[in-house]
């Protein structure tokens, strides 16, 4: 065993797949490998989904199969992230203890045959588990491959109503409350005759209809997440090497996690963002609607980017994302060429320290047969494989370049799981006549777009890492702030957004942000509650909207017009002192204010009523952040994008981005390296940019010495 101080993480960037050779029907291993090798891979993901190889029967052991694809990967310069295989749960196991079977209803246990059927809280499930992660890790810590380690796999699918769990869930509530009075005072429950005499009382959550219960039982279940996973990382730190890092994948949209939380005992983060591809990604098209586990549009794929970096402020690793069509056999949407490198080039972008597709080869069966992979089911190089080995070529150039990398940030926007939470229980939003979901989402991601659609970039901060800075430090570091759909608050958090734009922030406030406290109990207030003298404005009505409703603009913010309101409406009324932006072109609604701004201390406070369309959205954030952009030197329009971000030792590097079928130019602000070529342009030079074309330039000055020739196989390490 050895002691865990501070790992090696990834500093340049890591390509690679994850590679499952026990799922061909010949070996052809070897012959993988070198494929990878020559498409510049420097990485492969194993062993995380075969649990019934690694221990056929119980207490049976088969731990060397893995042993000749380390080997032969090393000998090739490949790193190997190796995989604990406890999502995937053995027949044996499940036949002979029925018992661990993870319940989504009470006594309703999930049936066999997929995965993650299991509660991974269960004592029984525990000691299997321990027993097979030990054994692997142990045989497997001291391979030179291996470079770290990856727990579980996306994790968090179900909430469990097991009967251990809600004992649990109760002993909890009894720490937290000390006693059935306090929570009967703290949740309402005098509310339909729920006052509850003894703990014993307390009713199982499939009945349940207080928002207090449940955003009580969400934040319950994303603990058992977090502890199932630090409990797991503490078994593998004790016989991982001290440079091997140790980390989870997180599918980001599940319901049972708290990403900030979880990955604060893991030593990096990761995840697995897919998106949707083809006409998905076109800058010319509105698509910017959210799917569970896939993102649409150009703002989505970099929402989920910027939300991997916000877990721990910090870069992070893409375990899994697109190769080719991805989803069921019905859903076959391959990359059009050149999407392939556009992804890959905007995670890096945003802080990406690896990109692993999932996966090498397709599968000829099993659930995700119609899930593509680098190589076709024929398993012979064609088109993706070729592109994939175009991007591990210019990613082995520009990897010595990421080292210290940290992404731009002009607009910060704040995310907040437990609002998330609330709303998906109580949905403040309808489309097509059914509560949405993902109302949380919806209101996050009309700012967020608006970020990346006006040529700015996004920094995602949870509430509670904004806490940690306050509000003076806030306001130093982003000058703009979003708060919108930021429903469950504390009142330290509203004092916060306060403090913040006394402090000389912009403060931009969504709908529903404070509307209820750290209990998702509408607060007794004036609303917006804490925040009404702030941003010189209330309301008491608030409206949901079947349709559009038209905006009218102001000569302050012209852009306005044209543009729309959506889903919401607050029935925003101006306090003296307060400058209406925009208003409605309605009988009703044109009472109210769309848009208005604020001074508050040395910042501002700009309130948007209602959730902006994409035109009002992008005129609210041009008015906040200023007509060029609080980073002047990458201008751009759609269909072109342009992220950058900044080394140590004061090297900009640009990532730019041509989302469309047409070719375009952009104008560079100053002199500039493409490391790719090696060419040099001059400021002022219009570059051209071909269909779905990506270009990452590095400032001339700096990067014509060794850091853009000194790239080696492999280059993160």
């Amino acid at each position: 065993m050895h002691p865990r101080p501070a790992p090696s993480l990834p500093t340049g960037a890591l390509f690679g797949v994850a590679y499952y050779p026990e799922y061909h029907q010949r070996d052809r291993m070897l012959e993988d490998l070198d494929l990878m090798a020559k498409a510049s891979i420097t990485v492969i993901r194993v062993g995380e989904s075969v649990w019934s190889t690694w221990e056929p029967e119980d207490g049976r052991f088969d731990l060397e199969w893995l042993a000749p694809v380390l080997d032969a990967a090393h000998e090739r310069g490949i790193a190997v992230v190796l995989g604990t295989p406890t999502y995937a749960v053995p027949p044996w196991l499940q036949t002979a203890h029925p018992e661990i079977a993870a319940e989504r209803r009470s006594g309703e246990p999930v049936p066999w045959g997929a995965r993650q059927e299991v509660d991974y809280t269960n004592p029984t499930f525990r000691f299997y588990a321990e027993r097979v992660v030990r054994r692997i890790v142990a045989r497997y810590a001291d391979h030179p491959a291996v470079i770290g380690y990856q727990v579980d796999n996306e994790p968090g699918l179900e909430l469990f109503h097991n009967h251990s769990v809600f004992t649990r869930f109760v002993r909890g509530l009894k720490r937290q409350y000390g006693d059935v009075d306090t929570l009967n005072r703290e949740w309402g429950l005098t509310y339909w005759s729920h006052r509850l005499a003894d703990w014993s009382e307390l009713w199982r959550p499939d009945g349940n209809s207080f928002p207090q219960y449940d955003l009580a039982w969400r934040r319950f279940q994303a603990a058992q997440t977090t502890e199932f996973i630090a409990w797991q990382a503490q078994l593998v730190g004790e016989y991982a090497r001290p440079e091997q890092f140790v980390t989870t994948c997180l599918q980001y949209p599940r319901r049972g996690l708290d990403d900030r939380g979880l990955f604060a005992a893991l030593d990096v983060t990761s995840g697995n963002p897919y998106y949707g591809m083809q006409d998905r990604l076109d800058a010319s098209l509105d698509k910017r609607q959210l799917n569970y586990w896939t993102t649409t549009g150009v703002a989505g794929l970099f929402r989920q980017a910027d939300r991997l970096y916000s877990s721990k402020q910090a870069r992070f690793l893409v375990t899994e994302t697109n190769a080719q069509a991805i989803d069921d056999s019905s859903t076959n949407f391959p990359p059009y060429p050149g999407q392939l490198k556009q992804a890959a080039m905007a995670f890096v972008s945003r802080g990406a320290a690896m990109i692993e597709y999932w996966h090498w080869h397709t599968l000829p069966y099993g659930a995700e047969t119609y899930w593509g992979g680098v190589l076709p089911h024929s398993l012979v190089p064609g088109r993706v494989y070729d592109e994939v080995s175009a991007i591990g070529a210019e990613l082995r150039q520009i990897s010595p370049l990421l080292d210290g990398y940290e992404p731009d940030a002009d607009v910060a926007l704040l995310w907040s799981n437990p609002s998330r939470y609330a709303q998906q229980y109580m949905p403040p939003f309808t489309i097509d006549g059914t509560p949405d979901e993902e109302s949380f989402e919806h209101t996050f991601d009309a700012f967020h777009a608006a970020v990346v659609e006006t040529g700015r970039q996004a920094r995602i901060l949870h509430l509670e890492q904004a806490a940690e800075l306050g509000g003076a430090e806030l306001a130093r570091r982003f000058p703009v702030l979003v708060a919108a759909g930021l429903y469950v608050t504390t009142d330290a958090e509203l004092d916060l957004l306060r403090d913040y734009a006394a402090h000389g922030g912009h403060l931009v406030l969504g709908v529903r942000t404070g509307y209820a406290d750290h209990e998702a109990r509408a607060r007794v207030a004036v609303a917006p509650p804490g925040l009404d003298a702030a941003a010189g404005v209330s309301y008491e009505e608030y409206s949901n909207l079947e349709d559009p409703v038209p905006v009218t603009g102001s000569p302050r913010l012209p852009a306005a017009d044209g543009a729309s309101g959506r889903y919401w409406v607050e029935g925003l009324r101006p306090a003296d002192g307060t400058t209406t932006l925009a208003g409605y072109d309605h009988p009703r609604f044109g009472d109210f204010a769309a848009v208005t701004t604020h001074a508050h201390g040395a910042g501002q406070v700009t309130t948007v009523g209602c959730v902006p369309d994409r035109e009002l959205a992008r005129a609210v954030i041009h008015f906040a952040a200023g007509p060029a952009g609080a980073d002047t030197d990458k201008p751009s329009e759609l269909p072109v994008t342009i992220s950058s971000g900044t080394v140590p030792d004061g090297r900009r590097l640009r990532f730019l981005f041509n989302w469309s079928w047409e070719a375009t130019t952009t104008t560079l602000p100053d002199d500039v390296v493409e490391p790719a070529t090696r060419d040099h342009f001059p400021a002022g030079k219009e570059l051209t940019l071909e269909p779905w074309g990506c270009r990452v330039l590095v400032s001339d000055e700096v990067a014509t010495g060794d850091a853009t020739t000194g790239a080696t196989a492999g280059g993160a390490r």
